[in-house]
């Protein structure tokens, strides 16, 4: 996947999951949408389910500082890097 295919992938997401409509990349997800730890763990879901593949409880803890759109497409960036491609 491309950085661009992620990005509307996770804008996807935050749209149908969220109702978060074009979230801006660099800002504070928790202090502009109120986006609380309950939502974090339905993203990680949805990470998952974007991967086709699970995510390790290591992977999980890396997620924990994240706090803008843009750190969430580097992290699934570089889950994919170590994963298969999933299947479509």
């Amino acid at each position: 996947m491309t950085r661009s295919e992620v990005t509307g992938k996770l804008l996807e997401i935050f749209s149908r999951q969220f109702e978060i409509d074009n979230p801006e990349l660099d800002v504070d997800l928790r202090e502009a949408y109120e986006f609380d730890s309950i939502d974090a763990i339905e993203l990680l879901r949805e990470i998952e389910i974007l991967l086709g593949d699970p995510l390790t409880r290591e992977e999980k803890k890396k997620a924990m500082d994240i706090r803008t759109l843009s750190q969430i497409v580097d992290y699934v960036m570089d889950l994919a890097a170590t994963r298969p491609p999933a299947e479509a």
